[in-house]
């Protein structure tokens, strides 16, 4: 038995040590594409600084440059692409920028910074880990909501056949609508009967993320097949017995998979719901960004955003495997 187990666990360690290498390879080839893409891209600012130093441009008109095509540029003039990967303003920035700026917004900006939490004893609201915190809130509430109403909405469509035909077509028709064309919407609704801070953001947030929750707890709530209901029956269950002995359980795997993408929605909800308000978080960052042509703060704070997303996808997973192995089911 314990050589079964041994050979099991070399099992696994071989093959997650077999997906190391081709991870790692399409991560360094991304990396490369796209430090690549930044010299067309800067090209014309690249140029531009470089003419001014005295470097001599082809063609040496910013007229001309203008009308010309950014790998032509390239290609015309490799000697004075130095700066293609250290402006300022970069139209893309490349990758070691994006860090640098994370590693600012954080760790620097925590530790020396006037109102860093070491100097002040609060995150600094020049940070991004202060507004990651702001976002991870919104979402965090809005989650709840969406995953509360979602699974109330699919036990109601699962047992009546008026629900189904009725609130499933609007719950579709709802996905349709542009959330970046809602979210002010729902703002400023909310704002006129006196409802603003966390709420209207959780509210966008629920709102993206209920419909997953839906669509995975319908169909795991009807998983369960023609002769374990008939096996129910023969038991006298009740309909509520069913639902909490045999349908719930059975909707499990499907409830958490539905989770996964319904905590990204959320994220993605609170973002969009910050672009409105501009009183914090990780949207409000790179609005602000945009605003003053920083596009490496807007970058950095994307990165941070798809951290966060990756944290509490995998969060649910950890929870996931945990709940399926104490059901008795494999992960």
């Amino acid at each position: 038995m314990s050589d079964a187990l041994d050979m099991r666990s070399r099992s696994k360690s071989g093959t997650a040590a077999l997906r190391v290498p081709p991870v790692l390879t399409v991560v360094l080839a991304l990396f490369a594409l796209w430090y690549l893409a930044v010299v067309p891209m800067n090209v014309q600012e690249t140029l531009t600084r470089a003419e001014r130093a005295g470097v001599a441009i082809t063609p040496d008109s910013a007229l001309a440059r203008r009308d010309t095509g950014n790998l032509a540029l390239v290609v015309g003039n490799t000697h004075a692409l130095g700066e293609s990967w250290s402006l300022e303003r970069p139209r893309l920035p490349a990758p070691h920028q994006v860090v640098s700026e994370l590693y600012k917004s954080t760790w620097v900006e925590e530790t020396t910074g006037r109102r860093g939490i070491v100097n002040s004893g609060s995150l600094s609201n020049r940070g991004l880990v202060y507004h990651a915190m702001v976002t991870l809130n919104a979402t965090m509430v809005g989650f709840l909501i969406g995953t509360g109403l979602g699974i109330l909405l699919a036990v109601g469509i699962v047992h009546s056949r008026v629900m189904d035909m009725s609130v499933m077509p609007w719950a579709i028709v709802s996905q349709t609508i542009p959330i970046v064309a809602l979210a002010p919407m729902i703002i400023v609704v909310l704002y006129s009967v006196g409802v603003q801070g966390l709420l209207p953001k959780a509210v966008i947030s629920a709102y993206l993320s209920f419909f997953p929750v839906v669509v995975g707890m319908v169909k795991g709530l009807r998983s369960p097949d023609a002769m374990q209901m008939d096996l129910m029956r023969t038991y006298y269950a009740s309909s509520t017995e069913v639902l909490f002995k045999l349908r719930l359980p059975a909707s499990v795997p499907y409830l958490f998979a539905s989770l996964k993408i319904a905590i990204a929605a959320s994220l993605v909800g609170a973002i969009v719901g910050e672009l409105p308000v501009q009183k914090g978080g990780l949207g409000a960052r790179m609005l602000a960004g945009s605003y003053y042509g920083q596009t490496v703060q807007i970058w950095a704070a994307l990165f941070l955003a798809a951290a966060l997303a990756a944290l509490l996808v995998w969060a649910i997973g950890a929870a996931e495997k945990r709940t399926l192995r104490r059901m008795g089911m494999r992960p």
